[in-house]
């Protein structure tokens, strides 16, 4: 993350914004290393995330899902390499451990000042940042109150959390079969009163109700006898016609900056369970 390779002096250290591509490249270009790819997310959860934690580098505050997601030394942990073999390097390190805590405070605050409150179940949670869950709390907060009154929130994840909320319990007890490689719609909901499910996806780059998703969804919940309800929620019309397209048939369609309203594709019921 430093830029330093073997013969680089610690004096010229950098702290530019880089991609945990970019560390796997640049170890196994200079250090002899053989990372692949796919181990970017052991990468992320096993070394940045408690780096993070400790104040040593920070983030974008980017999802971790999108393309422009980097992270950087801290200021702190680039003077303490610049002065690594110099006189000065017990007094880096001794200021850093010194001032350690209050860092750490820091930049996690700076951290919390991005987070997206939101209110589940009547629990407060949090999201990260980004276009995806931004969408996700529009659709807890604006969809359901609407078009699935009194609807409990059994699953719904974060672009960082995976699984931020997930009722294993009740999804079992309607009949999910889940397993590991299972890929969740972003928000289910379940109506009890009139025992329906509605499968969200949150889709601002990938993901719609087509054809092939409904059949997987299909698949993960045979055993569900409750109503189910396919939506496609995008945040504004211009990426719903980009999918227009690809949308599958008798799904429903909602656009966070027309909240009051939804779109049906055809069919001859309205925001109703087609089984």
């Amino acid at each position: 993350m430093a830029g330093v390779k073997e013969l680089t002096p610690w004096s010229q250290a950098v702290n530019e914004w880089i991609r945990i591509h970019d560390i796997i490249t640049f170890a196994n270009n200079n250090y002899g290393t053989s990372y692949a790819e796919n181990s970017r997310e052991t990468f992320r959860k096993q070394a940045m995330h408690h780096f993070r934690t400790a104040a040593l580098i920070e983030d974008n505050e980017r999802a971790t899902n999108s393309p422009n997601y980097r992270y950087r030394l801290t200021e702190e942990t680039l003077s303490i390499l610049r002065n690594m073999q110099t006189q000065q390097m017990e007094a880096s390190i001794q200021h850093f451990i010194a001032y350690r805590q209050r860092l750490v405070d820091i930049y996690a605050s700076k951290k919390r000042m991005t987070l997206m409150p939101v209110k589940i179940n009547n629990q407060d949670f949090t999201f990260s940042p980004g276009k995806h869950n931004a969408l996700q709390k529009a659709i807890i907060e604006e969809f359901a109150p609407r078009f699935a009154p009194g609807s409990e929130c059994l699953y719904v994840g974060d672009t960082i959390e995976k699984d931020l909320v997930k009722n294993i319990d009740k999804l079992r007890e309607l009949g999910f079969e889940i397993t590991l490689h299972d890929k969740m719609p972003d928000v289910v909901l379940y109506r009890e009163d009139k025992n329906w499910i509605y499968f969200v996806e949150s889709v601002t780059s990938v993901g719609p109700m087509n054809p092939k998703r409904i059949i997987e969804i299909t698949d993960m919940t045979k055993n569900v006898t409750a109503g189910k309800i396919y939506v496609t929620a995008f945040l504004d019309f211009n990426t719903y016609k980009k999918f227009s397209e690809s949308l599958a048939w008798d799904t429903e369609v909602w656009i966070a900056e027309s909240p009051d309203h939804m779109i049906h594709l055809n069919g001859d019921k309205f925001l109703g369970p087609r089984n």
